[in-house]
């Protein structure tokens, strides 16, 4: 029998690149003495979760707020109008995206993210601005939401691309899985801050998030370094430079101090790259099922009797947080197993078929008392929230620098932009919808997530069916190799090689 060919041993973690001179950065940076190319990758991880975790938690007022209002501010008596001004925030979050992402790609993304960071607080503590101001308009709310939703996608596209400028490499799953604990940070962060607030009014419960960010936004401006060229270092390991880029210019990226001669990628140009729409649909029925959960989780814990006593909306926030306690472990998880396995697609649809039976399990059995409520909202979250982390992270930085793009590093921002992008109006609809569903009982509601989480996974299936041979052939090889001696090499990411 022919003994098989042992896999090539892929590329290690490329070397720091080496200081140019002329590397200057933002203000805060030169204030400092000089930092080593590793400690600027830290930096850029602290700096980014720190961001992202602020954006996320300024998202979390509503769905603390939600029993406040409908019981004593009027319009929102009516459930469906809570979720009119969520669909409202998601809709425009998830429009604003596209533009957002090519913008990002375009412009300086230091100054970008500190502007979206600053103003997304204003519009933030705009809708709080109404308790304050006796305001019982519909409009004015939803107007504030839209605002929001704007500007706030200006977050998501920046820390991806920031964050894939800086890192690459087999270990990029379990990185950005570790760094994407930013999104349930921010959520448990947002959660605790609105519930503690809520004693003083509701109004303060956005105000108080809506000021963290904006203060998060002007430690970006002046600390965070979008580039190692921004800093002075040489190549990225993802971003090449042109031979001008050594004659001791500082070579920050577009918008920044030097000169930038590539043009960003186009949406169409984007779409193109295998993968994107699979992975984009994908993300639109995961997210939705997501943020059901982000926004109406507090409000469906208050309204159910667990262990037959029902919470205030406080105590409902409090208790919500665990299941992005799960969501941080699913995160992790997930880009653990997609590295190990070299299979994305596979990962992240086995996650989403194991979130069906916890969903039902959640909602059949959480009543029963306090323990079993909290140990299945962890499961639900682990398994809801993983292949989410999945996509929006590692798949979205593998598809940015896919090999079809020759190595330009320009289409980061652009590609998160589209698949997150297409999530957001999955996230819109799902809050939406579930103001008018849950009108007939929250089976309803649960049968419509699982249906959602059985799309999100056999939308997966063609690159499931791609994957599962080089699974077994790897496994296959690293037994050959473990008989013969020798250790396996591992193996690169699948979507990086996917031609």
């Amino acid at each position: 029998m022919t003994k098989p060919p042992a896999p090539a041993v892929p590329s290690p973690e490329p070397p720091p690149p080496p200081r140019l001179a002329g590397g200057r950065g933002p203000r805060g940076l030169r204030s400092l003495p000089a930092l080593s190319y590793n400690t600027h990758r830290a930096l850029v991880l602290g700096l980014t979760f720190l961001a992202y975790a602020l954006y996320h938690a300024s998202r979390k007022p509503p769905s603390i707020v939600k029993r406040e209002l409908a019981r004593s501010w009027p319009p929102f008596a009516d459930p469906a109008l809570l979720g009119a001004t969520d669909v409202a925030f998601l809709i425009s979050y998830s429009l604003g995206m596209f533009v957002a992402g090519h913008l990002g790609d375009c412009l300086d993304l230091r100054r970008f993210l500190a502007f979206g960071m600053v103003t997304s607080g204003a519009a933030v503590a705009l809708f709080g601005a109404g308790y304050f101001l006796g305001l019982h308009s519909l409009v004015f709310y939803v107007v504030a939401q839209v605002l929001a939703g704007l500007l706030q996608s200006t977050g998501w596209p920046s820390v991806v691309a920031i964050v894939g400028n800086w890192f690459c490499g087999r270990r990029r799953g379990l990185i950005m899985g570790v760094w994407n604990a930013h999104t349930s940070v921010g959520n448990i962060t947002g959660s605790l801050v609105a519930a503690a607030m809520l004693g003083y009014g509701w109004g303060w419960s956005f105000v108080v998030p809506g000021g963290l960010i904006a203060l998060g936004g002007v430690l970006v401006l002046f600390f965070l370094a979008p580039y190692p060229q921004y800093v002075g270092f040489g190549p990225s390991p993802i971003e090449p430079v042109t031979d001008e880029s050594t004659d001791g210019e500082d070579i920050s990226a577009a918008g920044g101090d030097g000169k930038d001669r590539r043009d960003a990628v186009g949406i169409f140009k984007a779409l193109a790259i295998p993968g994107v729409v699979i992975f984009a649909l994908c993300l639109f029925f995961a997210k939705l099922v997501a943020y059901t959960f982000l926004y109406w989780l507090p409000f469906y814990l208050s309204q159910t009797a667990i262990g037959g006593q029902y919470m205030s909306a406080a105590s409902a926030g409090y208790v919500s947080v665990l299941f992005d306690v799960g969501g941080i472990v699913g995160g992790v998880l997930a880009g653990f197993i997609s590295d190990q396995l070299n299979a994305r697609a596979t990962t992240a649809a086995v996650f989403m078929y194991l979130a069906i039976p916890s969903l039902f399990l959640f909602h059949a059995y959480g009543s029963t008392s306090k323990a079993t409520n909290i140990g299945l909202m962890m499961i639900s979250g682990l398994f809801v929230n993983g292949p989410y982390a999945l996509i929006t992270t590692a798949v979205s930085a593998d598809l940015g620098t896919h090999k079809s793009l020759k190595g330009d590093s320009r289409a980061l921002a652009t590609v998160t932009a589209i698949i997150d992008g297409t999530g957001s109006l999955g996230a819109a609809l799902g809050p939406f919808i579930t103001g008018f569903i849950s009108r007939k009982g929250w089976d309803s509601v649960f049968i419509m997530l699982a249906l959602c989480a059985l799309v999100a996974a056999v939308s997966l299936s063609s690159h499931v069916k791609t994957e599962i041979p080089q699974i077994i052939q790897k496994w296959r090889n690293r037994s050959t190799n473990t008989q013969d001696g020798n250790a396996d090499p591992g193996v690169q990411p699948l979507l990086v090689d996917e031609s």
